[in-house]
């Protein structure tokens, strides 16, 4: 421990995470060092240096400061030279959708950046919110409070955070259609960028089709491509596959190679850091404990969303196409030269996609698929209703079976506990597993016999 700081879980959040296979596997984890508590004491106003071709924006604080580990440990901002970008915007106008387990509005970093939202889970909250602290995590990296020289600083600071709580206390949804609710609710309410930390291997045409309003609104979406730890498939998760949508896999910390723990496949798009990550986390049981250790696509994709919130703040007209265009125009290329199954286009460059001389396009260069349900970016249908949606998903009825879902971010434990207990419920499911196979062997050998 750093700051005699710990991660923090209530019992009923860790047994849920356990069970969504959201806990990193032991062959994943790390022994977790807990970042020391925010100072509070002196504020600071610098602004970063600016660089060529643009000025410096008021109220973007140091990447870093002696006395904050919080903000030193934020190594993602210098793999992904964010410095650089908020020499030419910092979100502020945009606000960004994050879909996910609710947002604590009342987080230091994230006071005064969250707005008022939507909380399916319980009818009487608003998504300000958040028991097992996933989508807290995903909205300071992308919008924390830059007003002072420490704690967790998003990638744009200025942008709004609109909190749509899915995932219930156990990390997870049991039907993808109250993803669909969420999306068609956000774009309704103002979201310029929807991200999405989350998914599963199935797919589903309710959310499909609300994804198609979403672009047909103009709304730019991100997903993540999900973790192998919580997968049952080594397949891109949903709706990260789905055309249209930009997914995110997970690099190493300093961008150079993919993390072993992403999942990856063609629909990959682009890639961002995924691993040694420190992320803010509820501070309502314990106010000097708000951070913690992450790890995951989950939080490899809010890096994405921030950056197209900071491309719709330095345009505020331009279309979501274009910055989608934008955003894999410029990405870094790893691998094989061009887009490949494993990097996309590369690791997002937040610099680059605001400063490059990027083409313009009429359509989503993503959405090459026109399949019933799925339209590109064209004339809105009106509220509650989608292009080429099925019927009963208009007038909000569920199609087809459904389909459950989890995020894909894990806590690295600060003990060994945590990760015992997961290895225990993964040789159960193993032993339960082969001894289903022995049953089926045993039944096919005596059927046999008896012919």
């Amino acid at each position: 421990m750093v700051g005699g700081l710990r991660p923090r879980f209530t019992a009923a959040a860790l047994a849920g995470l356990v069970a969504a296979g959201a806990t990193c596997s032991p062959a994943l984890c790390a022994p977790a060092v807990a970042a020391a508590a925010r100072p509070t004491a002196g504020l600071s106003t610098a602004s970063v240096t600016p660089g060529a071709g643009g000025a410096a924006l008021a109220g973007v604080g140091p990447l870093e400061a002696p006395d904050d580990t919080v903000r030193a440990d934020q190594t993602h901002l210098k793999t992904l030279n964010v410095a650089g970008a908020w020499t030419y915007a910092n979100g502020a106008g945009v606000t960004v959708a994050v879909i996910d387990s609710g947002v604590d509005a009342n987080h230091v970093d994230l006071v005064g950046q969250v707005l008022p939202g939507l909380d399916l889970v319980d009818p009487k909250g608003n998504g300000d919110t958040d028991l097992v602290g996933h989508g807290t995590t995903v909205s300071a990296i992308i919008a924390g409070r830059s007003d002072d020289s420490s704690g967790v600083v998003g990638i744009a600071p200025k942008a709004k955070i609109l909190p749509v709580r899915v995932l219930d206390q156990e990390n997870r949804y049991d039907d993808a259609l109250i993803v669909a609710k969420g999306v068609r609710w956000a774009v309704d309410h103002g979201a310029r960028v929807i991200n999405l930390s989350l998914g599963g291997n199935g797919s589903s045409a309710a959310l499909a089709a609300a994804l198609d309003y979403a672009f047909a609104k103009d709304v730019v979406v991100v997903a993540c491509t999900g973790n192998t730890s919580t997968s049952s498939s080594s397949g891109v998760w949903y709706p990260a596959r789905e055309p249209g949508v930009i997914a995110v896999a997970g690099m190493e910390q300093d961008g150079s190679v993919l993390w072993s723990g992403s999942i990856t496949g063609k629909e990959t798009v682009v890639t961002a850091p995924a691993t040694h990550l420190v992320g803010a986390r509820p501070e309502d049981a314990q106010p000097d404990e708000g951070y913690w250790r992450v790890q995951g696509t989950s939080f490899a994709a809010p890096m994405v969303s921030a950056t197209a919130a900071l491309v719709r703040s330095r345009w505020p007209t331009m279309s979501a196409a274009e910055v989608i265009s934008r955003i894999i125009k410029t990405a870094k290329d790893r691998g094989t030269p061009g887009r490949d199954s494993t990097y996309g286009y590369g690791m997002v460059d937040p610099t680059g996609a605001l400063t490059a001389d990027v083409p313009a396009v009429l359509t989503n260069p993503l959405d090459t698929t026109p399949d019933p349900g799925i339209a590109r970016f064209g004339n809105a249908p009106a509220s509650g209703q989608a292009q080429s949606a099925p019927d009963d998903v208009r007038t909000g009825g569920a199609v087809g079976a459904r389909v459950p879902g989890s995020n894909a971010g894990s806590v690295i434990p600060d003990s060994d506990e945590s990760v015992t207990s997961a290895a225990r419920g993964w040789w159960a499911a193993g032993s339960l597993f082969l001894l289903s196979v022995l049953v089926g062997l045993f039944t096919v050998r005596r059927f046999a016999s008896v012919a």
